[in-house]
């Protein structure tokens, strides 16, 4: 490539590299994973994956591994899961096909089951022999996911949701101790209505805890992510690593660039993510003010 990747191409400067490189957009696909590799952050396994994906709106999406140096493995990101929250973060509603560098591992080919129809996403390894596009049910062929828990009219990842969350009461009141670190772009109070705003967009139809976290970094840029759950349970996705993919995808430098956090969550969850949340960004971010905001369902009109 002679442009180094993005974590999202337009489907005109897509087509463009298409025809540039006289294939079809899906076959250009595994033509980009080679150059994206290099965006992934993998300081604990130097194992660098890189999965490019094609959405039905023509753009192309980039997702790459994310490790934290101390802290569990089980903090880390896969590039398979960065690419369905790259495609959440961007509005795509679903995923067609993507290339990936290694073949996805079975958490992420669990993962990719909260997606409607994802049976039928074609995924080709670029590190096969013979690479070429097989379905997922190819790669898993017995699959458990929404259908076995959920009503067939649930909206699955990537669909629209709001969960008609607003913020307690007495929460109006603390936000006047939570330390404002924003160098005059962004207040606290828009910190934490981007993290509502998160947590009304949380995919979490299995434990009924949405959760999103608004990170704000020195510049006074601004990234939000939701907490993302899967029907097996432990290949769900952090709202902290889902804001912290979006820190990454819009090009966020080191983590310690990240001064501010809030994280809003149901007070009567069964499912916290504080604790987890303050251990993750205090370990890759030590001086970032971190703050919990509860938050609870509105009720349904008469």
């Amino acid at each position: 490539m002679e442009h180094p990747p993005r974590f999202v191409i337009e489907p005109s400067e897509a087509l463009a590299m298409a025809d540039s490189a006289a294939v079809t957009v899906p076959e250009l696909l595994p033509k980009l994973v080679p150059a994206a590799q290099p965006l992934a952050r993998p300081p604990i396994s130097n194992f660098q994956v890189a999965a490019v994906g094609l959405g039905p709106s023509g753009r192309i999406f980039v997702g790459v591994n994310l490790e934290f140096p101390g802290l569990p493995l089980h903090h880390a990101v896969h590039a398979e899961q960065f690419l369905i929250t790259n495609l959440s973060l961007n509005a795509e509603p679903s995923l067609a096909s993507f290339a990936v560098s290694a073949a996805p591992c079975g958490h992420c080919r669990q993962f990719l089951q909260e997606l409607r129809g994802a049976p039928d996403i074609n995924i080709l390894v670029t590190s096969h022999p013979t690479p070429q596009f097989n379905p997922l049910s190819h790669f898993l062929p017995h699959q458990f996911g929404p259908h076995d828990l959920l009503s067939l009219r649930a909206p699955l990842l990537l669909e629209p949701r709001h969960n008609a969350l607003t913020l307690n009461s007495d929460n109006l009141n603390n936000i006047n101790n939570h330390a404002a670190i924003c160098n005059g772009h962004v207040d606290s109070h828009k910190l934490k209505i981007a993290a509502l705003e998160a947590a009304n967009k949380s995919h979490a139809p299995y434990s009924g805890s949405p959760s999103g976290v608004a990170l704000l970094d020195r510049h006074g840029n601004l990234y939000k992510g939701s907490y993302l759950e899967s029907a097996a349970f432990n290949p769900s996705l952090g709202p902290v690593q889902a804001a912290l993919i979006a820190f990454v995808a819009a090009g966020g430098g080191d983590y310690h660039q990240i001064v501010d956090a809030i994280l809003v969550e149901k007070e009567d969850a069964i499912v916290k993510q504080e604790h987890t949340a303050r251990l993750l960004l205090g370990t890759i971010s030590p001086d970032c003010n971190f703050s919990t905001f509860l938050c609870q369902c509105q009720p349904s009109p008469p």
